[in-house]
């Protein structure tokens, strides 16, 4: 039997932070992972092949919409759908390699195989080929994160009613597209696949797109996306999917219970993802889930068994690759003695189509039901001269901000490059730094940041000065 001080179970962004750590921190450290290339789903199926695919697709959509304004005639423009796809994989290799660099410069021995628990210190890894590894650990992190949902009646049978992962390995180019879900996944796959010709169709539940950010994003989102011809239904309740060969048959109903039938090459599932802890072996340890099937843990992460810890999509919470980090690094530190903390209101959330979209803190709504007075400051992408000079004149910033002391309370922006500038306001939220030093500080021009000067004025009382 092999021991080590720490192993995690799963090398997601979670996972493999946590290993690097406590590497960091002279632990004799395991990290095990059932696939054959590290990376989990963000990796290899999730935030850094959807990038990659969204990034090819702006470029493509941007030579069809933009490029003769400014002055760049570009003739007989083609898509090559494989070769996008292959430089996916390229972009996924890369990274995946980086990982295993970064596991073996830090002394961090790797696993392949099945992780399975014999009892609250000890499991079994088993590979592909059948070869049993038997481990003992004085503290053990689960990372396992999660995989798609569905709806209750349907099966994702990874033909035709797919998912995320499913998508991002197609063969063709689908002439007709359903996506069910208007949450993250559903309006970056329907950028995707829109940009290129597809015919998207996005059905979601609730009444607006983005339903757990700032309802404004949502409906300011879903403008932008119907003027590119994306058809949106909302508060449809989707009852059946059917697979009929060379198509798929949706049926689905509204609100006043009105039925409606479509027909797709492919529908893409969007609606959530689901902890996986399949296949751990729980039962053999004292840990405990919930009634949607999360792992249950304390402040500090820890599970009933005071040797085990868990972390990221496994315990619920913001299914956010930089959220697991987060937590990866807080139950190490935790574990080594050190005191650190985690804001969870202060990671921020982030869709990138484009423009992007991205928010962190306090929305309007969460503001309102706890009765908590805020002062708002909205400023719009097109009164900003850098956003005009590039032609990326959709979308706003909106701040919201403690009418007493100036503190920020929540900023919310849809708009180009918002999934950069969000960090400022991270950093404001965390610190506790007001509107008014906010607005105080210098802002180079022409850039989009000044967007965000303009909107703490604004909410400071203050006009904006900026163009």
């Amino acid at each position: 039997m092999e021991k080590f001080d720490l192993v995690v179970i799963g090398s997601g962004p979670g996972g493999y932070v946590a290993a690097i750590r406590a590497a960091q921190l002279g632990y004799k450290t395991a990290l095990i992972e059932k696939y054959n290339t590290l990376g989990g789903t963000c990796t290899n199926v999730g935030c850094i092949p959807t990038k990659a695919l969204l990034d090819s697709t702006h470029h493509y959509a941007d030579i069809l919409t933009k490029f003769s304004k400014q002055g760049i005639e570009i003739q007989g423009v083609h898509l090559n759908f494989s070769q996008m796809y292959q430089r996916k994989e390229e972009v996924i290799q890369k990274n995946t390699q980086g990982l295993t660099f970064l596991m073996q410069k830090n002394k961090i021995t790797t696993f392949y195989g099945i992780a399975s628990f014999t009892s609250n210190t000890t499991l079994t890894v088993t590979t592909s080929e059948g070869e049993v590894t038997q481990i003992e650990a004085t503290k053990i992190i689960i990372a396992t994160g999660s995989k798609p949902a569905t709806l209750p009646g349907v099966v994702l049978d990874k033909k035709r009613i797919i998912s995320s992962t499913e998508a991002l390995a197609l063969k063709e180019q689908p002439k007709k597209l359903v996506i069910i879900g208007g949450g993250v996944i559903g309006v970056e796959m329907a950028s995707i696949f829109n940009r290129i010709g597809s015919e998207v169709t996005i059905i979601e539940y609730a009444p607006s797109l983005l339903p757990t950010m700032d309802r404004e994003l949502g409906k300011a989102l879903h403008k932008i996306l119907k003027k590119e011809n994306i058809d949106i239904l909302l508060e449809q309740s989707v009852y059946q999917v059917e697979n009929l060969g060379d198509h798929v048959a949706l049926k689905f109903r509204d609100n006043q219970g009105k039925e409606q039938q479509v027909e797709a090459d492919y529908v893409l599932m969007a609606v959530g993802r689901r902890p996986y802890t399949t296949g751990l072996g729980l039962a053999n340890t004292t840990v405990t889930l919930d009634s949607r099937g999360f792992i249950e843990t304390n402040a500090q992460l820890q599970t009933n068994a005071p040797t085990i810890f868990a972390i990221g999509d496994v315990i619920g919470g913001a299914m956010l690759a930089h959220k697991a980090e987060e937590e990866a690094v807080f139950v190490v530190e935790t574990i080594n003695g050190q005191k650190p903390h985690i804001q969870y209101n202060h990671i921020p959330s982030v869709v990138y189509t484009w423009p992007e979209v991205a928010s962190v803190g306090a929305t309007e709504e969460e503001l309102k039901q706890k009765n908590i007075a805020y002062q708002v400051g909205k400023f719009p992408f097109a009164a900003n001269a850098r956003a005009r000079a590039s032609m990326d004149t959709e979308g706003f910033v909106k701040v919201l901000v403690d009418p007493k002391y100036g503190e920020v309370l929540g900023v919310h922006l849809i708009g180009a490059r918002a999934a950069d500038l969000i960090a400022q306001a991270v950093v404001a939220l965390e610190y506790e730094v007001t509107a008014k030093d906010m607005f105080s500080l210098s802002y180079a021009h022409p850039t989009f940041s000044e967007v965000f000067k303009d909107a703490y004025r604004l909410a400071f009382g203050q006009p904006s000065i900026n163009i």
